[in-house]
Parts: structure tokens; sequence; C-alpha cells
């Protein structure tokens, strides 16, 4: 059996396999039944297990493949002089995220991962919106800290999220532009994480194995909407998240690993 596996996967099949796919699959649930959350919880967990630099990048692949059936039908509806202002901000400030990824200590950068999720999480729970009008500035700030939490943590939406669905365009129209967003924004994040030499092969391999699991929970996710109402879906996945957000607090190691 141990031939079958590739050498950069071999440090991986140990007791935390079984959990990490597990976390995987949770991850993929909620993301089918709520159409957010995935990184929320993948980030956190994981990271628990392999650490913060690994959690990241390997969501990042994942988020990317998962996104692409999904982007050519919403090409037609993105509002680009909307989206495009956004994307170029968030560029510019990926490399700045992805700096803190690699030379921020992996035990604060937990904590900070934590406590901007469970922050994100009570404001979108909330239902706080901008309801301004959207100017240029806001929607470049926008987009410069989406950046620099992607970059960081691959958690680029709670900024853009509030920002658009307070917003005078249609729900259609936001959700078309938020996954022209997140493509995009993956697409620049795996050129600047391929540069600064985070794309490694145990990376790519385990990304991948992850991705089983994880398109798994998204079908499971998909099905379970359907007997679920809006408000309630919402409430589940704000409860999952904030769960998984405290329990991988570093308190908590020696329950995951």
């Amino acid at each position: 059996m141990s031939a079958l596996i590739p050498a950069s996967l071999a440090p991986f099949f140990d007791d935390r396999l079984a959990l990490a796919a597990m976390i995987a699959f949770a991850s993929g649930f909620v993301r089918g039944f709520s159409g957010f959350g995935a990184g929320m919880i993948y980030v956190p967990l994981i990271g628990a297990l392999y650490g913060p630099r690994f959690s990241v990048t390997t969501i990042l692949l994942i988020d990317f493949i998962c996104s692409l059936p999904f982007l050519v039908p919403a090409l037609p509806h993105v509002r680009w002089r909307e989206t495009l202002p956004l994307m170029t901000a968030a560029a510019i400030t990926i490399p700045l995220g992805t700096l803190a990824l690699i030379y921020v200590d992996p035990t604060p950068m937990r904590w900070a991962i934590a406590v901007i999720i469970v922050v994100f999480v009570i404001l979108l729970a909330s239902g706080w919106r901008y309801h301004g009008a959207p100017k240029l500035p806001i929607t470049l700030s926008v987009g410069a800290i989406s950046g620099v939490l992607g970059g960081a943590t691959q958690i680029p939406g709670p900024p853009v999220i509030i920002y658009w669905l307070g917003g005078a365009i249609s729900a259609a129209a936001v959700r078309a532009n938020l996954i022209a967003y997140f493509a995009l924004f993956d697409l620049f994040s795996i050129v600047v994480y391929g540069w600064s030499g985070l794309l490694t092969n145990e990376v790519v391999w385990f990304g991948l194995l992850m991705f089983v699991p994880f398109l798994s929970g998204m079908a499971g996710g998909s099905m379970a909407f359907i007997f679920v109402s809006d408000r309630n879906y919402r409430n589940a996945a704000y409860v999952i998240i904030l769960f998984a957000a405290i329990s991988s607090l570093p308190l908590f190691d020696r329950l995951l690993r």
C-alpha cells in the first residue's frame, strides 16, 4: 500500500488524515448548503492539524477548482465596473497578506484567523451591511482589505459580501459579481503563492486528496438545502463556522492532535 502513496503525501498518512477528511467534508457540506463559509471552517481546523500555511494554500486549490463550473454561466451577468476596481485593489494587496502568511509565527496567525472569522460571522449574522453609495475610494478600500485577508488566510469574502449586499444592485448581479471576483482572486493568489514558493508538491497532492471529501460534502449540502428554510440554513452555517473557529484555537490542540 505504501508503494502506491506519492512520496510527497507519505508524511500525512497518519492519525490526522481521517480527521482532515472529515473537516474537508464538513467544509464542502457548508459550502453546498449555504453557498459560503467553506474557508472559515477548513482554514482554522486544518491549520490546527498541519499549520496555517498548509491549510491556506490547500483550500486555495480546492476552491479554485470548485469555482470553475460556476464561472462561465455567471460571466454574462457580471457588472465589471464594480468588480474590476475591487479586484484591482485586492490584487495589489494580496502579496502583503502572503508575506504575513510566510513570516508570521503559526500560533499568532492561528489566533488571528479565529478572531477574524468570529468578528465577520457576527457581522454577517447580525444583518449589518454597508448601505451607502458605492464610491470608488470605499470600493478600493474594501478590495484592499479583502486582498490582505485573502492573501494571509484565504478568507477574502466577508468584507466584499458586507459591502455588496447592502447596495442597490440585484441579488443576481451580486451573485455573479462574487463568483467572478472569487475566481479572479483565486487566480491571482495562485500566481502570488507560486511565485513565493508556497505551492509545493505536498500542497498540491494534499489539496487534491482533500478535494474528494470536499466535493462529496458539497453534493450532500446541496441536497440538504432543499429541505431547510433560508433563515434556518444560514443560522446553522453561522453556528458551525463559529464552532470551527473556536475549536481551532491553540488552547484546544490536545483535542485535535
